[in-house]
């Protein structure tokens, strides 16, 4: 079993900063979509692997191995499972929770990488802001991603209206609002987040049954994913915070 330092939260702070920028900053839809071409994927884990040797401070061979890590699932995802299942939620959540165990292990097997870096003197300050930068970019942007891919299939019934691009951007800013009410420890004023949008949507969804029951999959699944992944990133920081 591992034992929790800081040196280890430390690395891995590093390596989750390195791993959801380069999945969900700097991995645009063409590459996504072309993934499937070796030199796009091989492009792919380069990026894991500047950002990783970035984020420990220039310790290549750590980020070696999380590059080489990343490459491997990102194989099994899209040479092994079938284009409808590679596009699911499903495979989605498998995809980062392998993903989450590499950067894990990696950690717990060199747990000073990040200390022997060039940043090594800066690590005890710069670990919360990596750990909640990562949890803010994970509630926000991959649960773009999440909640998209969840509701792919009842978007077809629908028929889209209002702004192009308009629904991304909501979901985008109530999922912010909610990791932010909630590393402020003020979840009370989630209630007022879902009613607020409730009555903005209530005359349109009370005039088409399929519209409004899209509209509350998507809330649904856009606030789980928020909770979700702003109370693990609360979490991570109180444990850095007393981890010596």
């Amino acid at each position: 079993m591992l034992a929790l330092t800081a040196p280890l939260l430390h690395s891995f702070a590093a390596l989750l900063l390195a791993h959801v920028v380069a999945d969900f900053i700097l991995q645009p839809g063409w590459m996504v979509a072309r993934k499937r071409n070796p030199l796009v994927l091989l492009a792919h884990i380069a990026v894991v692997f500047v950002l990783s040797l970035g984020a420990l401070g220039g310790v290549w061979e750590v980020a070696l191995f999380a590059a080489l890590a990343h490459l491997i699932i990102d194989m099994i995802k899209v040479y092994a499972l079938p284009a409808r299942a590679r596009d699911s939620f499903t495979a989605f959540v498998a995809d980062q929770g392998l993903h989450l165990v590499s950067l894990i292990a990696i950690a717990g097997t060199w747990p000073g990488a990040a200390d022997l870096g060039l940043l090594g003197q800066w690590m005890p300050d710069l670990t919360p802001l990596m750990l909640g930068l990562s949890g803010l970019i994970l509630t926000v942007t991959a649960g773009g991603f999440a909640v998209g891919l969840l509701t792919r299939r009842f978007a077809r019934e629908v028929e889209q209206q209002g702004l192009t691009d308009a629904g991304r951007v909501i979901g985008q800013l109530e999922r912010a609002l909610i990791f932010m009410l909630v590393m402020v420890n003020q979840p009370a004023g989630i209630g007022f987040l879902i009613t607020a949008k409730s009555l903005l949507r209530f005359d349109t969804a009370r005039e088409d049954q399929k519209l409004s029951e899209y509209v509350i999959i998507g809330t649904l699944a856009s606030f789980g994913w928020a909770f979700a992944t702003s109370y693990a990133t609360r979490t991570l920081l109180e444990i850095a915070a007393k981890t010596p």
